[in-house]
């Protein structure tokens, strides 16, 4: 194996590095730098911090975002499938209704455990 081959991907990385960190530094540099006790206030939502940061909170809000996440990148791979639709023919079209009933049951498990009711 030849370590030239892979001189371009190194190049890469070390122009995209000097760039980033360049570009930080100018604007830390150029930047204008007028901290006041505003700008430095602790901020959550518009109101004053309070309690602590290590408290209990409730993780349904998480479950959620996740199950949204998970079903949207599912939802994403049809795209491609729409789109080649008529090259892939029977067989694409038989596993695109496997991957759909899958799907269709993971959803149903979740609604059917609560996973999407917030009460």
């Amino acid at each position: 194996m030849n370590l030239q081959q892979y001189f371009p991907a190194f190049l890469f990385i070390v122009v995209a590095s000097l760039m980033g960190f360049g570009l930080m530094a100018a604007g830390a540099l150029i930047g204008p730098h007028k901290p006041y006790p505003q700008k430095l206030s602790p901020y959550e939502c518009g109101f004053e911090a309070f309690g602590d940061a290590r408290m209990k909170f409730d993780v349904r809000y998480y479950l959620i975002a996740i199950l949204f996440i998970l079903f949207d990148l599912e939802i994403a791979f049809l795209f491609p499938w729409a789109i080649a639709n008529s090259a892939v023919g029977m067989v694409g079209f038989v596993t695109a209704m496997v991957f759909l009933a899958v799907l269709t049951v993971g959803f149903i498990y979740e609604w059917k455990k609560g996973a999407l009711d917030w009460e």
